[in-house]
């Protein structure tokens, strides 16, 4: 597995609260050079990035990194993002309603947000690190049943990231047309590889070219 082929599965990321214009430069230039999947940003970046990158692929972040926000609330950012300019969204779940076990929430605000972004891509971050197994699978499921296109382990700011077992368990559990991205904690190429050998289609890092051109990533996202 070559690192072009790597690259072109990256969601080259950006998410730090403190992100300066000029450090989304860096990444925009770096995704361009690289041939990422696409830039991940905060909101607030999506309409200037559009502006100055228009053949740039911008996947934006929506309830992140927590999640409770309303529904209705996901639905204006979301409403919002696309209009700005972005081609792909990674929205965060309402653990909230895991917890109460409001699966039919759930499902209620995926299905809005995909019907929000129509063709766009929408990926679901469910954050595994405060899930049991059981609530993975009704997740695996619901993410299936409200039509969004991919399945995402973390946002990077819970207490872990994409672990292996978490992937093999999305397989077994998801339906044929969800995707996998594996984010949180990606630090590594032999990560990488691992990865996408598994079965993810895309992975979400701020490290991957510093780490497939021989720079020292530093700890995060």
């Amino acid at each position: 597995m070559d690192n072009a082929f790597i690259l072109s599965h990256v969601d080259h990321t950006l998410l730090a609260a403190a992100s300066s214009w000029s450090e989304i430069e860096k990444l925009c230039a770096e995704a361009i050079e690289y041939k990422t999947a696409s830039v991940c940003i905060p909101p607030y970046y999506v309409k200037r990035v559009r502006s100055v990158y228009p053949d740039l692929r911008i996947c934006n972040v929506i309830g992140f990194p927590l999640g409770y926000d309303s529904i209705a609330v996901k639905a204006v950012a979301a409403q919002t993002s696309v209009e700005e300019g972005s081609d792909e969204i990674d929205m965060v779940i309402n653990l909230t309603d895991v917890k109460n076990r409001e699966f039919a929430v759930i499902r209620a605000e995926i299905n809005v947000l995909k019907q929000i972004i129509g063709s766009k891509i929408l990926k679901v971050i469910i954050e595994t690190c405060y899930l049991t197994d059981e609530e993975k699978i009704i997740l695996c499921n619901i993410v299936t049943e409200a039509g969004a296109d991919y399945i995402k382990t973390s946002t990077g700011f819970g207490t872990a990231g994409a672990v292996m077992k978490d992937i093999e368990l999305f397989k077994a559990n998801i339906g044929p047309e969800v995707k996998i991205k594996a984010a949180g904690g990606i630090r590594t190429r032999e990560d990488m590889v691992a990865f996408l050998e598994a079965g993810c289609s895309r992975l979400g890092t701020s490290s991957a070219i510093k780490i497939l051109t021989g720079e020292k990533p530093q700890k995060g996202y």
